[in-house]
C-alpha cells in the first residue's frame, strides 16, 4: 500500500510539475479568451491535461473563495492516506460541533449521525457525488485525527504541489473566511486528483448507492446535479469525464472539470461565477472552443527546405539545403508558430552524395517538443577534386588528339619529300 501511494504521488508530481513549468515558460500562446464571461472577476483557467500547458487565462492568478472545491484536497489526501477504502469509519463524538455548524451554515450532508458506523469508499462517493460536508469531516478526523490536523496536512499538500495562492482552513469549504485558492493552484491540485483512478472513477460516478448502516437500516440513492454530466440537460457533453462544483454565497459558482476527445484531455477552473446558468454554460463553451480550435496537423513536410550547412572544398555552392527525411504531425492551435534546434556540423566536405543523412532537427509546436528527425539532403555537391579531374581529363583527351593529329600530318608530309627525293635520285 505504502509503495502505491508514493507511485501516485509521483505521478501527480510530475503531472503538476507540467502545470507550474507549463505556466513559468515565455513564449508559450496563452490564448485571447473566446467568450465573454458573466462578470470580469471570475477566474478562468483552462488547460492541457496531457502537458501542463495554459491554454486560457482570466485572474487565474488571484486569491478567490473556493466553496466546496476544498474538497478536490480532501479526497486526495484520503486516496493517498493508504487507508482501506472499504473499511469501516465511525463517526465519533468529537465532530458533534463541526455537525452543528455544518447545520446552521445550510450545508449539504448525507445525513450522518454521532456513533454511525460508514465505510471510506461511501463517504467519498458522497463528499464528491453530492458534496457531502459531514462526511468531509468525517474523512478529516480520520485521516488526520482531527480536523485541524487535517487542515494542517491540506496546506503542507498543497505547498508541495505547489499551490503558493491556497491557504485551507476547514475540509470542506463551506466556512468561507481564510479558506481561500487560486485557479491556477486548483489545477494543480485536480492534476494530482485526475492521476488517481479511484477518484476519477468516484468523481465521474452520476449516482451511488449507499448501503444501509447500523443506524440507517435502508440503503438510499444519492445523485449528481451537474447538468454536464446529465444526459438530459441542454448542457450535457458526451467528452466531459468527471466534475466536481461548488458553491457559497462568498464564493459564488466554481467548478473544476475534465473533458476528454480523441485522446487529448483538457481541465477547466471556473471561480466566482455567477449563477449555474452561465457556469455550465461557460465550461460548454470554453470546452467546444477546446476541441475545435486543437487539433493534429502537418507541421513539416520533406519538400521544403529547413536549414543549410556549410559546404567546402566547392567553388559552385556554398551550402548544403537540407529537408525532413519524414513528415512530422503534432497537436496544436493553427496559429501555434513551428521552431526548431538542430544537431548539425559546422560544415561538411564535398562529395555529398543525394540522401545523405547530415544531422537531425527537433521540431516544437509553440514552444512544445513534438519530436526528431533526420536531415538529408535532396541532391549531389561534386568536391573541386572530381571537377578538376574531369576537366583535366578532357583536357588530356584534347591534347592527345591534337597530338595525333599533328603526327598524322607530318608523317603525311614527311613521306611525300621522301617520293620526290628518291624520284630525283633515279634520274
Amino acid at each position: 500500500m505504502f509503495k502505491n501511494t508514493i507511485f501516485r504521488r509521483m505521478t501527480a508530481l510530475v503531472l503538476t510539475l507540467a502545470l507550474a513549468a507549463a505556466a513559468a515558460l515565455p513564449g508559450l500562446a496563452v490564448y485571447p479568451m473566446p467568450i465573454q464571461t458573466a462578470s470580469e472577476t471570475e477566474a478562468v483557467y483552462l488547460f492541457n491535461a496531457d502537458t501542463g500547458k495554459t491554454i486560457l487565462n482570466q485572474n487565474a492568478d488571484q486569491q478567490q473563495y473556493v466553496a466546496s472545491l476544498t474538497k478536490l484536497m480532501t479526497a486526495l489526501l484520503l486516496l493517498e492516506s493508504g487507508k482501506d477504502l472499504n473499511g469501516e469509519v465511525t463517526v465519533p463524538t468529537a465532530l458533534t460541533q463541526e455537525f452543528r455548524d455544518i447545520q446552521n451554515a445550510n450545508g449539504t450532508t448525507m445525513g450522518l449521525r454521532i456513533g454511525e458506523t460508514v465505510r471510506r469508499i461511501d463517504l467519498l462517493n458522497a463528499m464528491l457525488i453530492v458534496s457531502a460536508n459531514d462526511a468531509a469531516s468525517v474523512i478529516a478526523y480520520d485521516v488526520g485525527g482531527s480536523v485541524l490536523d487535517f487542515v494542517k496536512q491540506m496546506n503542507a499538500r498543497a505547498e508541495e504541489l505547489g499551490c503558493t495562492g491556497t491557504n485551507f482552513t476547514c475540509a470542506h469549504g463551506l466556512f468561507d473566511y481564510g479558506n481561500v485558492s487560486t485557479a491556477q493552484d486548483l489545477a494543480k491540485i485536480a492534476a494530482a486528483c485526475a492521476a488517481n483512478q479511484t477518484f476519477a472513477q468516484v468523481a465521474s460516478t452520476a449516482s451511488y448507492v449507499l448501503p444501509a448502516t447500523n443506524l440507517r437500516k435502508a440503503e438510499h440513492t444519492i445523485s449528481s446535479s451537474n447538468s454536464l454530466m446529465n444526459s438530459e440537460s441542454a448542457n450535457y457533453r458526451e467528452y466531459v469525464r468527471w466534475v466536481k462544483g461548488g458553491f457559497t454565497t462568498l464564493a459564488g459558482r466554481c467548478i473544476v472539470a475534465f473533458a476528454e476527445k480523441d485522446g487529448h484531455t483538457y481541465g477547466l477552473v471556473i471561480l466566482g461565477c455567477d449563477t449555474p446558468d452561465h457556469l455550465f454554460a461557460e465550461c460548454d463553451d470554453l470546452f467546444d472552443w477546446a476541441f475545435a480550435s486543437f487539433a493534429d496537423r502537418p507541421l513539416v513536410d520533406t519538400q521544403t527546405e529547413i536549414t543549410t550547412v556549410a559546404l567546402t572544398k566547392c567553388r559552385t555552392e556554398p551550402a548544403v539545403e537540407l529537408y525532413a527525411a519524414a513528415p512530422v504531425s503534432g497537436y496544436g492551435h493553427a496559429d501555434d508558430i513551428v521552431t526548431y534546434s538542430f544537431d548539425l556540423p559546422e560544415s561538411v566536405a564535398a562529395t555529398v552524395k543525394s540522401g545523405s543523412v547530415v544531422g537531425t532537427a527537433t521540431v516544437y509546436l509553440d514552444g512544445d517538443e513534438v519530436g526528431t528527425v533526420d536531415l538529408v539532403t535532396h541532391k549531389e555537391y561534386v568536391s573541386d577534386f572530381r571537377t578538376d579531374t574531369k576537366a583535366t581529363a578532357l583536357l588530356l583527351c584534347a591534347l592527345v588528339f591534337i597530338l595525333a593529329a599533328l603526327t598524322a600530318v607530318t608523317l603525311a608530309a614527311g613521306g611525300g619529300s621522301l617520293n620526290l627525293k628518291r624520284r630525283k635520285h633515279r634520274r
